[in-house]
């Protein structure tokens, strides 16, 4: 009988010691999220100040005196040339296609050729390139000499010499290469802005906007608003602080003495196959070659942006092994394939470009602090012991951290809003929470597809699947 006081005494002691420990790592947890977190939202303030001063000096001393230029009043390009237009595709019998013809009757009679490189062991995206080929000489099908999947980069080099090959047939080069993938919806006046932008750049970029899905209005939604900021914003700004300029891989444009110039010294491959992220590797490749890019932001005559629009990844699945792609071949491999190459602010940039992985791992340890608390506040709430409080140094960096989280939810908001109207920029909000878990997940799945890498793994064109708008192809938007 005198053993149960004891046992009991004992069991609290154990449950108060349990707790402190809990805490005590509840706590550490947070304290490395809150610190990550401030880094992270400081260097995005330092991003959206840069914005809102270049916005205003601009409005003071640009605009103050000359008109927003739009393709209905830009100049006729210097020096016109013919563009060939690259569009790799494997296993996209379902949206070639309508791509194709999409894009011809947008662009309609033009010096461009569209040259679609299709793999033999992928008959049906064949038969639906050769169907529209053998009717239409701007349609140039190219079949790979190997069976798919290869990579996107290998197949885009077949289509680079199919276009040396036509040159030396025809006795003319082409002005510039574009990129676009076998989803996207082209501007009627993309090339027209393109041709014209070239004259004085080596690499134009034009906007990508993604399309809203009524299938799928969280996870792909969350694409949406990760562009209308990176390519309302964080681009703009890199641009205008003299940074690279990296090709999104669609509605990009390259001059052919650049590009050409880029494969001399990559055994006349200007697309590097052994990179997951051979557009974004480009920009800066070409940017260290002393090549100039630069990013577009033009709307057509009713006030319509010129820009690539496209559905994403509308399951889970296939938005993680997307972002996962991304955060390979960007954040991992980008350390030791582009190095730190530039001044200050490139450096800046490209340390941006490859804090993904960690971000992610700040954003788990912000999500598992939070849950622990949420425990810990309720083990108190059934009458369990008092836990320690939280340190005055984590409670002031929580506090800071909720108004930089805020500020940058109202941010996102506000550009989400501009490019999909304010219910979208209200949705915004709790499609973060999707956006953080996405990031999560397709942090861990590219941690061990980099690891299968440095153990010599093939590289493979890991893509995810594609859907056309159902809408014709005028009023999708």
């Amino acid at each position: 009988m005198d053993r149960m006081p004891s046992l009991g005494g004992h069991f609290i002691d154990l449950t108060h010691a349990l707790l402190a420990i809990a805490t005590r790592a509840q706590h550490e947890v947070m304290l490395f999220a809150a610190i990550g977190l401030t880094i992270g939202g400081l260097d995005e303030l330092a991003i959206d100040i840069a914005y809102i001063v270049r916005s205003i000096w601009r409005r003071l001393a640009v605009y103050s005196r000359h008109d927003v230029m739009t393709t209905a009043t830009l100049p006729l390009p210097q020096r016109p040339g013919r563009m060939a237009v690259f569009v790799p595709a494997w296993h996209e019998a379902d949206v070639i296609g309508a791509m194709l013809w999409t894009a011809l009757q947008k662009w309609g009679e033009g010096t461009y050729r569209i040259f679609v490189g299709t793999y033999p062991n992928d008959s049906e995206t064949m038969a639906q390139v050769a169907a529209l080929a053998k009717h239409d000489p701007r349609i140039v099908i190219i079949v790979n000499t190997r069976d798919g999947p290869t990579t996107k980069a290998d197949c885009l080099n077949v289509l680079w010499a199919a276009m040396l090959r036509e040159e030396v047939a025809e006795g003319a080069d082409f002005k510039a290469i574009v990129l676009h993938d076998a989803e996207d919806v082209v501007h009627p006046d993309e090339l027209r802005l393109l041709d014209r932008m070239i004259d004085r750049f080596d690499l134009v970029q034009i906007p990508v906007v993604p399309l809203r899905s009524q299938q799928s209005q969280w996870v792909s939604g969350h694409y949406g608003d990760e562009f209308a900021e990176s390519h309302g914003k964080y681009l703009v700004v890199r641009e205008a602080l003299g940074a690279a300029v990296p090709s999104a891989g669609v509605g990009c444009a390259i001059r052919r003495d650049a590009l050409a110039a880029l494969a001399e010294h990559q055994g006349s491959r200007p697309f590097d196959a052994q990179s997951l992220t051979e557009d974004y590797e480009l920009g800066l490749r070409l940017s260290e070659r002393g090549c100039r890019g630069v990013f577009v932001r033009m709307n057509d005559a009713k006030g319509q942006p010129v820009c690539s629009r496209g559905h994403f990844p509308e399951t889970l699945t296939d938005a993680v092994r997307q972002k996962a792609r991304w955060t390979v071949g960007i954040s991992l491999s980008g350390w030791d394939r582009l190095g730190w190459y530039g001044g200050p602010v490139e450096r800046w940039m490209r340390l941006r470009d490859r804090a993904a992985a960690l971000s992610a791992l700040v954003l788990f340890a912000a999500y598992l602090g939070g849950v622990g608390w949420a425990a810990i506040w309720l083990i108190q709430l059934w009458g369990g012991p008092s836990a320690a409080p939280v340190p005055p140094l984590l409670a002031r960096l929580l506090a800071f951290t909720s108004l930089l989280m805020a500020w940058r939810l109202a941010v996102r908001a506000w550009f989400v809003g501009r490019a999909y109207g304010w219910r979208q920029a209200l949705l915004s909000i709790p499609r973060t929470l999707v956006a953080n878990l996405i990031a999560i997940l397709a942090a861990r799945r590219a941690l061990g597809a980099y690891i299968r890498l440095l153990r010599g793994a093939p590289l493979i064109w890991d893509k995810t699947r594609h859907r056309f708008p159902d809408a014709a192809p005028g009023e999708a938007h």
